[in-house]
């Protein structure tokens, strides 16, 4: 495997001052070992890189300054237990502007480099292909598999969007992300070519001249008609990716509709049983309220949007594993929760699953996932890393790999570009049912319902006037 020294790449941080050009990393903390081709194999539908040295390297984020360099690695970084950190920092592979520190209770300031050098272990993702569904001299729409993230980020490097696309193009060349998907969610995303498209790609999406479109599955009978949701939203955990409804969050609004609901296979059982009663794998909420198909028609772009106001909805994402997880949330699923009170709880559960417990996208009881592959989930093995004595993980089961949320199309207001893909398979018919193959074509799905908001503007209002009269 050949092996080139590492060149400076477009990864996102904070600027020590925005008032000043961004210094590039001390020559010090340049990764030492850059692996090329990055060292990829496909195993068992899973796409694997091979263990190799890289050092990480962040400014200072707003949230860190002022606090011990200890206490920022341990709460922000979730792969590695507080005494590795500790001992990486006694021996130099954390160091902060290129110069050790003096001690784990070491103070980070604004305009901090952090760089740490590690025996990089990267998590396997789908070895789904990324499939193009429209390219053109400034830009490449591509239908994003589930299981990838976009941009390098915690555990994940190489495996990432951004690096597969670059590996199969060349190392010189940089792809610039237009919009975000989650690591768990498909669909359709921009890639430009370059960096004037990018940015005009991006500036429309911001401006909310896009319209956007996603198809979801959802536990229950979700309610026939448009059911709006303005609920704001409030990260509560970075390190976990916990957000939840609360008064003091960001706006967020969404439309939901549904396109599909599919009674539970067992008709004789009762549709009326308590949650909480036992049944198949102790989950009878699951098995006895069937399952929807749901258009998502998100207004704005709040992280794990779609997913909190579902949540919120009593109609959770059937197999999300952080906000349809029962051993998380309790038999109610978090229905209609915008309080605090429980949210130590609910990181501390949370916080176990894939260590002490196997991660659920696994305390949820779907009839399309076999029981065995069930068993087959992510979790610490109780082994270590030869070389940097790293805990092991498991190989996550291909039903972890994403949740049933997929970006089916997004579309100019102004008619100049649609770009659409089909249903994904778990929102087709389960066979012996009758259902849509295809989502509802809509002039604009969102116009009267922004109108009944207040909240259009003039155009928007007159085209949900021509909407309600036809």
């Amino acid at each position: 495997m050949a092996l080139v020294p590492s060149a400076p790449r477009d990864e996102p941080y904070d600027p020590p001052d925005n008032r000043f050009p961004c210094k590039p990393p001390p020559a010090v903390a340049i990764t030492p070992c850059d692996p090329w081709p990055p060292p990829y194999y496909l195993e068992h539908g899973l796409r694997k890189v091979k263990p190799y040295h890289y050092t990480y390297n962040t400014y200072c984020k707003q949230r860190w300054r002022g606090r011990e360099i200890l206490d920022i690695f341990a709460s922000e970084f979730r792969d590695r237990p507080a005494q590795y950190y500790a001992q990486a920092i006694l021996d130099g592979r954390v160091v902060v502007n290129g110069q050790p520190v003096p001690s784990t209770t070491a103070i980070i300031n604004n305009g901090d480099m952090i760089s740490h050098t590690l025996h990089r272990h990267e998590p396997p993702c789908t070895a789904t292909p990324i499939a193009i569904v429209h390219e053109d001299d400034d830009l490449i729409v591509i239908n994003k598999p589930a299981g990838m993230p976009v941009h390098p980020a915690g555990r994940y490097n190489f495996n990432s969007i951004i690096e597969v696309l670059r590996a199969d193009r060349g190392y010189g060349w940089n792809p610039l992300p237009c919009n975000r998907l989650d690591r768990l969610t498909s669909g359709i995303m921009f890639i430009g070519k370059h960096r004037q498209a990018a940015e005009d790609m991006s500036a429309q999406i911001r401006t909310r001249t896009v319209k956007k479109e996603y198809i979801t599955r959802v536990v229950g009978e979700f309610p026939a008609g448009e059911v709006v949701c303005e609920k704001p939203i409030l990260q509560i955990s970075p390190k976990l990716g916990l957000n939840r409804v609360r008064a003091n969050g960001k706006e967020a609004l969404t439309v939901f509709k549904r396109l599909a609901y599919y009674p539970p296979k067992h008709s004789g059982e009762k549709e009326d049983q308590v949650d909480g009663e036992q049944g198949p794998d102790g989950q009878p909420w699951k098995n006895l309220r069937g399952y929807s198909i749901v258009r998502c028609f998100p207004v704005t772009g709040r992280t794990h949007q779609l997913r909190v106001h579902l949540q919120f909805l009593g109609h959770p994402i059937s197999n999300d594993p952080i906000y349809a997880n029962q051993r998380v949330f309790g038999p109610s699923l978090g229905c209609g929760q915008s309080e605090s009170e429980n949210d130590e709880d609910i990181m501390s559960r949370l916080a176990r699953m894939g260590k002490e417990d196997v991660a659920d996208a696994v305390a949820y009881h779907d009839e399309m996932v076999e029981a065995y592959n069930k068993r087959k989930a992510e979790r610490m093995t109780g082994e270590t890393c030869d070389v940097c004595d790293t805990p092991l993980y498991s190989d996550p089961g291909t039903h972890e790999l994403g949740i049933y949320l997929h970006a089916r199309r997004y579309r100019c207001e102004e008619g100049k570009w649609d770009y659409e893909t089909g249903l994904p398979d778990w929102a087709l018919p389960p066979p012996g049912y009758q259902g849509p193959t295809e989502s509802t074509e809509e002039s604009d799905p969102l116009a009267i319902d922004l109108k009944k908001l207040g909240i259009a503007d003039g155009e928007e209002l007159e085209a949900a006037d021509n909407e309600a009269a036809k």
